[in-house]
């Protein structure tokens, strides 16, 4: 039996990564748009939702939440304790919620939500388009059932990968989570050399952008280490050489490595600050 079959899932806050996961789940068929109910203070949000996908809506977190087996919260960080304060004392102890909030510990849930069953996730911005990447973990009280229904959720944003221990959903927030934001600066600064050599704007936009998706492909279909397919385009004294000497030289590696070691320090922090906003919650 398909893990979300007759399974009512709310989302407590309807952004971007919301709607993706509403998409996926009904592009894909895994839930009737019956099953799901979306909470949204603002009304013009709500009549979007309903027209567009056909779901359910409500101004009301408690009210979404009422009959829901899995919750999705979708929120700001910042909203954590306001939230939890009006959802922990509706939710019912066999409900599931599924976090999808950067930074936010298990623990910060758990206080601010007085909720045990909780699935903490991490997926990135490609969801959008059906490419996510979503690192999560489940508390003990998670059932394998429940661990079913939150891997069918979350493949809707794309690949899902479950682990074991909950840093590597802070380890992952550095490197598949905020990597997007990597990869666009890369993209940027590769389209503004090639402007600056001379090509048009729009040429050297469509230059860049074939080129880092036919090397993710080469990458991905091939299954060799990275090293091995640079070599393929590295030949003695040739441009990628000369080129590769150069940011090797400004250090692109150490950069790299420095910039995914703040996003994680930065993740931690915020999970500190959100553990201790909560923890009169308890």
């Amino acid at each position: 039996m398909a893990p979300l079959k007759g399974t009512t899932i709310a989302t407590v806050g309807t952004g971007v990564m919301a709607e993706s996961m509403i998409v996926g789940l009904l592009t894909g068929e895994v839930v009737e748009p019956a099953q799901v109910i979306a909470s949204d203070p603002r009304a013009e949000r709500r009549e979007a939702l309903a027209a567009t996908h056909g779901v359910r809506t409500t101004a009301s977190n408690t009210e979404a939440i009422e009959g829901a087996d899995v919750v999705v919260l979708a929120i700001k960080p910042q909203m954590l304790v306001a939230v939890g304060r009006e959802l922990s004392p509706v939710l019912r102890t066999e409900q599931l919620v599924i976090s999808i909030l950067a930074g936010s510990t298990t623990r910060a849930l758990r206080n601010a939500l007085r909720h045990d069953a909780i699935v903490r996730a991490m997926p990135n911005t490609p969801a959008q388009v059906g490419k996510g990447m979503t690192v999560w973990c489940a508390t003990p009280q998670v059932s394998e059932i429940q661990r079913d229904q939150a891997a069918a959720l979350l493949r809707s944003l794309g690949k899902e990968l479950q682990v074991d221990d909950e840093k590597y959903v802070s380890m992952a927030t550095a490197v598949s989570g905020t990597g997007p934001a990597y990869v666009f600066l890369v993209m940027e600064a590769l389209i503004d050399a090639a402007v600056h050599l001379g090509f048009p704007r729009h040429i050297a936009h469509d230059l860049v952008i074939e080129t880092l998706l036919g090397g993710t492909l080469l990458a991905q279909s091939s299954g060799d280490h990275p090293a091995y397919l640079r070599n393929m385009v590295t030949s003695p004294a040739g441009t990628s050489a000369a080129a590769i000497h150069e940011m090797e030289k400004g250090r692109l590696r150490t950069v790299l490595s420095e910039a995914v070691f703040a996003a994680y320090r930065r993740t931690e922090e915020l999970g500190r600050e959100l553990e201790e906003q909560t923890a009169s919650e308890e």
